[in-house]
Protein backbone atom coordinates (compact mmCIF):
# COMPACT_ATOMS: atom_id res chain seq x y z
CA UNK A 1 0.00 0.00 0.00
CA UNK A 2 1.34 3.44 -0.95
CA UNK A 3 2.52 5.50 1.99
CA UNK A 4 0.95 8.94 2.52
CA UNK A 5 2.93 11.91 3.80
CA UNK A 6 0.98 14.03 6.26
CA UNK A 7 2.62 17.38 7.00
CA UNK A 8 1.62 18.94 10.32
CA UNK A 9 0.50 17.29 13.56
CA UNK A 10 -2.08 19.80 14.69
CA UNK A 11 -5.74 18.91 15.05
CA UNK A 12 -6.37 18.29 11.34
CA UNK A 13 -3.07 16.51 10.70
CA UNK A 14 -3.34 14.27 13.76
CA UNK A 15 -6.92 13.34 12.87
CA UNK A 16 -5.98 12.68 9.25
CA UNK A 17 -2.95 10.55 10.12
CA UNK A 18 -5.03 8.51 12.57
CA UNK A 19 -7.91 7.92 10.14
CA UNK A 20 -5.52 6.87 7.36
CA UNK A 21 -3.64 4.48 9.64
CA UNK A 22 -6.86 3.02 11.05
CA UNK A 23 -7.77 2.06 7.48
CA UNK A 24 -4.47 0.31 6.85
CA UNK A 25 -2.66 3.17 5.06
CA UNK A 26 0.99 3.67 6.15
CA UNK A 27 1.64 7.27 7.17
CA UNK A 28 4.75 9.42 7.37
CA UNK A 29 3.78 12.23 9.73
CA UNK A 30 6.09 15.25 9.51
CA UNK A 31 6.05 17.81 12.34
CA UNK A 32 8.58 20.62 12.71
CA UNK A 33 8.02 21.04 16.47
CA UNK A 34 9.93 21.04 18.73
CA UNK A 35 12.91 21.62 16.41
CA UNK A 36 11.23 24.76 15.09
CA UNK A 37 8.44 26.57 16.90
CA UNK A 38 5.93 29.19 15.77
CA UNK A 39 5.15 32.39 17.72
CA UNK A 40 1.91 30.81 19.00
CA UNK A 41 3.07 27.33 20.03
CA UNK A 42 4.62 26.56 23.41
CA UNK A 43 5.14 22.76 23.49
CA UNK A 44 6.26 19.90 21.28
CA UNK A 45 2.99 17.99 21.76
CA UNK A 46 0.67 17.19 18.86
CA UNK A 47 -2.76 18.88 18.60
CA UNK A 48 -1.65 21.80 20.77
CA UNK A 49 -4.48 24.26 21.45
CA UNK A 50 -2.94 27.70 21.00
CA UNK A 51 -5.98 29.91 21.59
CA UNK A 52 -8.98 28.94 23.71
CA UNK A 53 -9.34 25.56 25.41
CA UNK A 54 -13.03 25.50 24.43
CA UNK A 55 -14.45 23.51 21.52
CA UNK A 56 -17.55 25.70 21.89
CA UNK A 57 -21.20 24.69 22.28
CA UNK A 58 -22.00 21.12 23.23
CA UNK A 59 -25.74 21.00 22.49
CA UNK A 60 -27.36 19.92 19.24
CA UNK A 61 -29.10 23.28 18.95
CA UNK A 62 -25.63 24.59 17.97
CA UNK A 63 -24.11 23.82 14.58
CA UNK A 64 -20.73 23.12 16.17
CA UNK A 65 -22.45 20.78 18.63
CA UNK A 66 -23.87 18.89 15.67
CA UNK A 67 -20.46 18.72 14.00
CA UNK A 68 -18.94 17.33 17.20
CA UNK A 69 -21.63 14.65 17.45
CA UNK A 70 -21.10 13.65 13.82
CA UNK A 71 -17.37 13.28 14.47
CA UNK A 72 -18.01 11.22 17.59
CA UNK A 73 -20.16 8.81 15.60
CA UNK A 74 -17.43 8.59 12.97
CA UNK A 75 -14.87 7.63 15.66
CA UNK A 76 -12.81 10.80 15.56
CA UNK A 77 -9.56 10.71 17.54
CA UNK A 78 -9.81 14.40 18.42
CA UNK A 79 -13.33 14.02 19.79
CA UNK A 80 -12.25 10.98 21.83
CA UNK A 81 -9.43 13.08 23.29
CA UNK A 82 -11.78 15.99 24.03
CA UNK A 83 -14.32 13.79 25.79
CA UNK A 84 -11.58 12.07 27.81
CA UNK A 85 -10.04 15.35 29.02
CA UNK A 86 -13.17 17.47 29.41
CA UNK A 87 -13.33 20.14 32.11
CA UNK A 88 -16.55 21.78 33.37
CA UNK A 89 -17.69 24.65 31.14
CA UNK A 90 -21.46 24.93 31.42
CA UNK A 91 -23.03 24.42 27.99
CA UNK A 92 -19.67 24.25 26.20
CA UNK A 93 -17.12 21.48 25.68
CA UNK A 94 -13.81 22.65 27.12
CA UNK A 95 -10.73 20.52 27.74
CA UNK A 96 -7.64 20.33 29.88
CA UNK A 97 -5.27 21.85 27.38
CA UNK A 98 -2.17 19.80 28.28
CA UNK A 99 -4.06 16.57 28.92
CA UNK A 100 -5.80 16.85 25.56
CA UNK A 101 -2.54 17.27 23.63
CA UNK A 102 -0.88 14.46 25.60
CA UNK A 103 -3.77 12.09 24.79
CA UNK A 104 -3.54 12.76 21.04
CA UNK A 105 0.27 12.60 21.03
CA UNK A 106 0.35 9.23 22.77
CA UNK A 107 -2.27 7.71 20.47
CA UNK A 108 -0.60 8.92 17.27
CA UNK A 109 2.96 8.04 18.33
CA UNK A 110 1.95 4.54 19.39
CA UNK A 111 0.12 3.61 16.18
CA UNK A 112 2.14 0.95 14.32
CA UNK A 113 1.39 2.41 10.88
CA UNK A 114 2.43 5.99 11.71
CA UNK A 115 6.10 6.96 11.46
CA UNK A 116 6.99 10.33 12.97
CA UNK A 117 9.56 12.50 11.21
CA UNK A 118 10.71 15.58 13.11
CA UNK A 119 11.86 18.75 11.39
CA UNK A 120 10.61 21.44 9.05
CA UNK A 121 9.33 20.48 5.59
CA UNK A 122 10.35 23.17 3.11
CA UNK A 123 9.29 21.59 -0.20
CA UNK A 124 6.26 19.68 -1.36
CA UNK A 125 6.88 15.92 -1.20
CA UNK A 126 6.48 13.50 -4.08
CA UNK A 127 3.55 11.09 -4.09
CA UNK A 128 0.34 11.31 -2.09
CA UNK A 129 0.46 14.04 0.52
CA UNK A 130 -1.95 15.70 2.92
CA UNK A 131 -0.86 19.18 3.99
CA UNK A 132 -2.22 20.32 7.35
CA UNK A 133 0.41 22.81 8.42
CA UNK A 134 -2.17 25.16 9.87
CA UNK A 135 -2.52 28.91 9.92
CA UNK A 136 1.15 29.40 10.79
CA UNK A 137 2.62 27.48 7.87
CA UNK A 138 6.36 28.16 7.71
CA UNK A 139 7.52 30.69 5.14
CA UNK A 140 9.46 28.16 3.06
CA UNK A 141 6.57 25.73 2.69
CA UNK A 142 4.08 28.56 2.13
CA UNK A 143 6.31 29.81 -0.68
CA UNK A 144 6.43 26.32 -2.22
CA UNK A 145 2.64 26.07 -2.08
CA UNK A 146 2.33 29.53 -3.59
CA UNK A 147 4.61 28.62 -6.49
CA UNK A 148 2.51 25.54 -7.21
CA UNK A 149 -0.90 27.20 -7.15
CA UNK A 150 0.09 30.61 -8.53
CA UNK A 151 0.39 34.06 -7.04
CA UNK A 152 -2.46 35.77 -5.28
CA UNK A 153 -4.15 32.58 -4.13
CA UNK A 154 -2.90 32.51 -0.55
CA UNK A 155 -4.46 35.00 1.82
CA UNK A 156 -3.78 36.16 5.35
CA UNK A 157 -5.74 37.27 8.39
CA UNK A 158 -4.78 37.73 12.02
CA UNK A 159 -6.16 36.17 15.17
CA UNK A 160 -5.26 36.28 18.83
CA UNK A 161 -5.16 34.24 22.03
CA UNK A 162 -6.48 35.25 25.45
CA UNK A 163 -4.42 35.53 28.66
CA UNK A 164 -4.34 32.85 31.35
CA UNK A 165 -4.39 33.62 35.09
CA UNK A 166 -3.88 31.49 38.19
CA UNK A 167 -7.09 30.62 40.03
CA UNK A 168 -5.64 31.41 43.47
CA UNK A 169 -4.87 34.98 42.41
CA UNK A 170 -8.52 35.81 41.57
CA UNK A 171 -10.30 37.87 44.24
CA UNK A 172 -13.39 35.72 44.89
CA UNK A 173 -14.81 38.41 47.18
CA UNK A 174 -15.45 40.31 43.92
CA UNK A 175 -16.45 37.29 41.83
CA UNK A 176 -18.73 34.23 41.88
CA UNK A 177 -19.23 30.89 40.16
CA UNK A 178 -22.16 30.62 37.74
CA UNK A 179 -23.11 29.72 34.18
CA UNK A 180 -25.27 32.08 32.15
CA UNK A 181 -28.98 31.59 32.90
CA UNK A 182 -27.89 28.77 35.28
CA UNK A 183 -27.42 26.54 32.23
CA UNK A 184 -25.51 23.39 33.19
CA UNK A 185 -23.29 23.59 36.24
CA UNK A 186 -21.74 26.73 37.75
CA UNK A 187 -18.43 26.44 35.90
CA UNK A 188 -17.45 30.04 35.12
CA UNK A 189 -15.92 32.63 37.44
CA UNK A 190 -17.82 35.87 36.91
CA UNK A 191 -16.19 39.24 37.59
CA UNK A 192 -18.58 42.19 37.88
CA UNK A 193 -17.92 45.81 36.91
CA UNK A 194 -20.05 48.78 37.89
CA UNK A 195 -20.91 51.46 35.34
CA UNK A 196 -18.01 53.63 36.53
CA UNK A 197 -15.56 50.71 36.63
CA UNK A 198 -16.59 49.60 33.16
CA UNK A 199 -16.22 53.06 31.63
CA UNK A 200 -12.73 53.51 33.12
CA UNK A 201 -11.76 50.06 31.88
CA UNK A 202 -13.15 50.74 28.40
CA UNK A 203 -11.33 54.07 28.08
CA UNK A 204 -8.04 52.50 29.19
CA UNK A 205 -8.49 49.59 26.80
CA UNK A 206 -9.14 51.86 23.82
CA UNK A 207 -6.02 53.90 24.60
CA UNK A 208 -3.71 51.00 25.50
CA UNK A 209 -0.51 50.46 23.53
CA UNK A 210 -0.56 47.54 21.12
CA UNK A 211 2.34 45.28 20.27
CA UNK A 212 3.61 45.59 16.73
CA UNK A 213 2.46 42.82 14.44
CA UNK A 214 3.88 43.04 10.93
CA UNK A 215 1.16 43.80 8.42
CA UNK A 216 -1.61 44.02 11.02
CA UNK A 217 -4.78 45.92 10.18
CA UNK A 218 -8.11 45.78 12.02
CA UNK A 219 -9.82 44.88 8.73
CA UNK A 220 -7.77 41.68 8.50
CA UNK A 221 -8.86 40.33 11.87
CA UNK A 222 -11.17 37.32 11.75
CA UNK A 223 -14.42 38.24 13.53
CA UNK A 224 -14.42 35.04 15.62
CA UNK A 225 -11.05 35.95 17.17
CA UNK A 226 -11.46 39.73 17.35
CA UNK A 227 -8.95 41.27 19.81
CA UNK A 228 -10.82 42.79 22.72
CA UNK A 229 -9.22 46.20 22.15
CA UNK A 230 -10.33 46.21 18.49
CA UNK A 231 -13.86 45.36 19.61
CA UNK A 232 -13.76 48.13 22.22
CA UNK A 233 -12.94 50.74 19.58
CA UNK A 234 -16.24 49.99 17.84
CA UNK A 235 -18.19 51.74 20.57
CA UNK A 236 -18.56 52.12 24.33
CA UNK A 237 -21.25 49.44 24.67
CA UNK A 238 -19.88 46.92 22.14
CA UNK A 239 -18.19 44.83 24.84
CA UNK A 240 -21.37 44.83 26.95
CA UNK A 241 -23.17 43.11 24.09
CA UNK A 242 -20.21 40.79 23.52
CA UNK A 243 -17.74 39.15 25.93
CA UNK A 244 -18.75 41.39 28.87
CA UNK A 245 -22.50 40.77 28.48
CA UNK A 246 -24.17 40.67 31.94
CA UNK A 247 -27.43 39.02 30.83
CA UNK A 248 -28.31 35.89 32.79
CA UNK A 249 -25.55 36.44 35.38
CA UNK A 250 -27.08 38.05 38.48
CA UNK A 251 -24.65 38.86 41.28
CA UNK A 252 -25.63 36.64 44.26
CA UNK A 253 -24.78 39.49 46.63
CA UNK A 254 -27.37 41.84 45.10
CA UNK A 255 -29.66 39.54 43.11
CA UNK A 256 -29.30 41.96 40.16
CA UNK A 257 -27.38 41.78 36.90
CA UNK A 258 -24.23 43.96 37.04
CA UNK A 259 -23.47 46.62 34.46
CA UNK A 260 -20.86 44.33 32.86
CA UNK A 261 -19.36 40.91 33.60
CA UNK A 262 -16.03 39.37 32.62
CA UNK A 263 -16.17 35.56 32.56
CA UNK A 264 -13.24 33.25 33.28
CA UNK A 265 -13.28 29.63 32.10
CA UNK A 266 -11.30 26.74 33.59
CA UNK A 267 -8.27 25.90 31.43
CA UNK A 268 -7.07 22.68 33.08
CA UNK A 269 -8.56 19.72 34.92
CA UNK A 270 -7.22 20.82 38.30
CA UNK A 271 -8.97 24.17 38.06
CA UNK A 272 -5.74 26.00 38.87
CA UNK A 273 -5.65 27.96 35.58
CA UNK A 274 -8.41 30.11 34.07
CA UNK A 275 -8.61 32.01 30.78
CA UNK A 276 -10.34 35.34 30.18
CA UNK A 277 -13.22 34.45 27.87
CA UNK A 278 -13.30 36.65 24.77
CA UNK A 279 -10.13 38.52 25.75
CA UNK A 280 -8.01 37.72 22.73
CA UNK A 281 -5.55 40.57 22.47
CA UNK A 282 -2.39 41.95 20.91
CA UNK A 283 -1.68 44.58 23.55
CA UNK A 284 1.87 44.79 24.87
CA UNK A 285 2.35 42.54 27.89
CA UNK A 286 2.73 45.37 30.48
CA UNK A 287 -0.40 46.99 29.03
CA UNK A 288 -2.35 43.77 29.41
CA UNK A 289 -1.44 43.60 33.09
CA UNK A 290 -2.21 47.30 33.64
CA UNK A 291 -5.57 47.39 31.86
CA UNK A 292 -6.94 43.97 32.78
CA UNK A 293 -6.03 44.61 36.42
CA UNK A 294 -8.70 47.34 36.34
CA UNK A 295 -11.24 44.50 36.51
CA UNK A 296 -11.88 44.45 40.29
CA UNK A 297 -11.58 40.68 40.77
CA UNK A 298 -8.32 40.66 38.78
CA UNK A 299 -6.49 43.51 40.53
CA UNK A 300 -3.88 41.11 41.91
CA UNK A 301 -4.13 38.45 39.20
CA UNK A 302 -1.05 36.40 38.37
CA UNK A 303 -0.69 36.06 34.58
CA UNK A 304 0.57 32.64 33.56
CA UNK A 305 0.45 33.54 29.87
CA UNK A 306 -0.26 36.87 28.23
CA UNK A 307 -2.38 37.14 25.12
CA UNK A 308 -0.61 36.91 21.77
CA UNK A 309 -1.39 37.87 18.19
CA UNK A 310 -0.36 35.82 15.18
CA UNK A 311 -0.81 35.68 11.44
CA UNK A 312 -3.02 33.04 9.91
CA UNK A 313 -2.56 31.93 6.32
CA UNK A 314 -5.35 30.31 4.35
CA UNK A 315 -6.06 29.34 0.75
CA UNK A 316 -8.65 30.80 -1.61
CA UNK A 317 -10.28 27.38 -1.35
CA UNK A 318 -13.28 27.83 -3.70
CA UNK A 319 -10.86 28.44 -6.55
CA UNK A 320 -8.45 25.66 -5.56
CA UNK A 321 -10.04 22.77 -3.69
CA UNK A 322 -12.82 20.24 -4.31
CA UNK A 323 -15.35 18.95 -1.76
CA UNK A 324 -12.77 16.44 -0.47
CA UNK A 325 -10.19 19.22 0.10
CA UNK A 326 -8.09 17.94 -2.83
CA UNK A 327 -6.17 20.38 -4.97
CA UNK A 328 -8.14 20.47 -8.22
CA UNK A 329 -5.05 21.04 -10.36
CA UNK A 330 -3.05 18.24 -8.69
CA UNK A 331 -5.30 15.75 -6.82
CA UNK A 332 -2.35 13.88 -5.26
CA UNK A 333 -2.18 16.86 -2.88
CA UNK A 334 -4.87 17.28 -0.25
CA UNK A 335 -5.16 20.11 2.26
CA UNK A 336 -6.82 20.14 5.67
CA UNK A 337 -7.28 22.38 8.68
CA UNK A 338 -7.41 26.14 8.99
CA UNK A 339 -5.32 26.73 5.89
CA UNK A 340 -8.35 25.57 3.85
CA UNK A 341 -10.42 28.42 5.29
CA UNK A 342 -12.37 26.44 7.85
CA UNK A 343 -12.20 28.24 11.17
CA UNK A 344 -12.18 26.56 14.56
CA UNK A 345 -10.82 23.48 16.27
CA UNK A 346 -13.77 21.23 15.44
CA UNK A 347 -14.00 22.44 11.85
CA UNK A 348 -10.28 21.77 11.35
CA UNK A 349 -10.75 18.28 12.74
CA UNK A 350 -13.69 17.66 10.39
CA UNK A 351 -11.67 18.69 7.35
CA UNK A 352 -8.83 16.37 8.37
CA UNK A 353 -11.28 13.51 8.86
CA UNK A 354 -13.07 13.98 5.52
CA UNK A 355 -9.85 14.48 3.56
CA UNK A 356 -8.28 11.34 5.06
CA UNK A 357 -11.34 9.15 4.49
CA UNK A 358 -11.54 10.17 0.83
CA UNK A 359 -7.80 9.65 0.32
CA UNK A 360 -7.80 6.23 1.99
CA UNK A 361 -10.73 5.09 -0.16
CA UNK A 362 -9.07 6.34 -3.33
CA UNK A 363 -5.88 4.45 -2.53
CA UNK A 364 -7.88 1.30 -1.92
CA UNK A 365 -9.81 1.60 -5.19
CA UNK A 366 -13.09 2.55 -3.51
CA UNK A 367 -15.60 5.26 -4.46
CA UNK A 368 -15.58 8.40 -2.27
CA UNK A 369 -18.29 8.98 0.31
CA UNK A 370 -20.24 12.11 -0.49
CA UNK A 371 -21.43 13.40 2.85
CA UNK A 372 -24.62 15.30 1.97
CA UNK A 373 -25.09 19.01 2.54
CA UNK A 374 -27.66 18.14 5.23
CA UNK A 375 -24.78 16.97 7.45
CA UNK A 376 -22.44 19.49 9.05
CA UNK A 377 -19.31 17.73 7.81
CA UNK A 378 -20.68 17.66 4.26
CA UNK A 379 -21.92 21.25 4.33
CA UNK A 380 -18.52 22.51 5.44
CA UNK A 381 -16.66 20.74 2.63
CA UNK A 382 -19.19 21.91 0.05
CA UNK A 383 -19.01 25.52 1.26
CA UNK A 384 -15.21 25.60 1.19
CA UNK A 385 -15.22 24.28 -2.40
CA UNK A 386 -18.17 26.38 -3.65
CA UNK A 387 -16.89 28.33 -6.66
CA UNK A 388 -19.85 30.73 -6.46
CA UNK A 389 -18.41 32.18 -3.21
CA UNK A 390 -16.77 35.35 -4.49
CA UNK A 391 -15.21 36.88 -1.38
CA UNK A 392 -13.98 33.90 0.59
CA UNK A 393 -13.10 34.34 4.26
CA UNK A 394 -12.51 31.88 7.10
CA UNK A 395 -15.77 30.65 8.58
CA UNK A 396 -17.06 28.53 11.43
CA UNK A 397 -19.72 25.89 10.85
CA UNK A 398 -23.24 27.35 11.03
CA UNK A 399 -26.77 26.30 10.17
CA UNK A 400 -26.85 28.92 7.40
CA UNK A 401 -24.86 26.65 5.05
CA UNK A 402 -27.11 23.64 5.78
CA UNK A 403 -30.32 23.39 3.68
CA UNK A 404 -33.54 24.47 5.44
CA UNK A 405 -36.02 21.88 6.65
CA UNK A 406 -38.71 22.68 4.11
CA UNK A 407 -41.34 22.97 6.82
CA UNK A 408 -41.96 25.39 9.65
CA UNK A 409 -40.69 24.73 13.17
CA UNK A 410 -41.52 27.21 15.87
CA UNK A 411 -38.56 28.65 17.76
CA UNK A 412 -34.93 28.87 16.69
CA UNK A 413 -33.68 26.26 19.15
CA UNK A 414 -36.37 23.79 18.07
CA UNK A 415 -35.60 24.43 14.41
CA UNK A 416 -31.87 23.89 14.96
CA UNK A 417 -32.55 20.71 16.93
CA UNK A 418 -34.66 19.44 14.03
CA UNK A 419 -31.85 20.24 11.57
CA UNK A 420 -29.46 18.27 13.78
CA UNK A 421 -31.83 15.32 13.99
CA UNK A 422 -32.12 15.26 10.20
CA UNK A 423 -28.32 15.46 9.85
CA UNK A 424 -27.66 12.59 12.23
CA UNK A 425 -30.26 10.43 10.47
CA UNK A 426 -28.50 11.08 7.15
CA UNK A 427 -25.13 10.34 8.75
CA UNK A 428 -26.29 7.02 10.17
CA UNK A 429 -27.11 5.84 6.64
CA UNK A 430 -23.44 6.39 5.70
CA UNK A 431 -21.72 5.59 8.98
CA UNK A 432 -20.91 1.91 8.44
CA UNK A 433 -19.42 2.60 5.02
CA UNK A 434 -17.51 5.67 6.31
CA UNK A 435 -15.80 3.55 8.99
CA UNK A 436 -14.43 1.07 6.44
Amino acid sequence: MERVTVIGAGLAGSEAAWQLAQRGIPVRLCEMKPEKMTPAHKSGQFAELVCSNSLRGAGLENAVGLLKEELRRLESLIMAAADATQVPAGGALAVDREGFAAYVTEKVRSHPLIDIEAGEVTTLPAGQALIATGPLTSDALAEAIGELIGGGTTLNFFDAAAPLVSAESIDMDRAWFASRYDKGTADYINCALSREEYRAFWEALCAAEEAEVHGFEDSKVFEGCMPVEVMARRGEDTLRYGPLKPRGLPDPKTGREPYAVVQLRRDNAQGSVYNLVGFQTHLKFPEQKRVFSMIPALRSAEYLRYGVMHRNTYLDAPRLLDRYYRLRSEPRLTFAGQMTGVEGYVESTASGYLAAVELSRRLRGMEPIDFPRETAIGALGLYVSDESVEKFQPMNINFGIIPPLGYRVRGKRNKNAALSERALTALEALREEALR
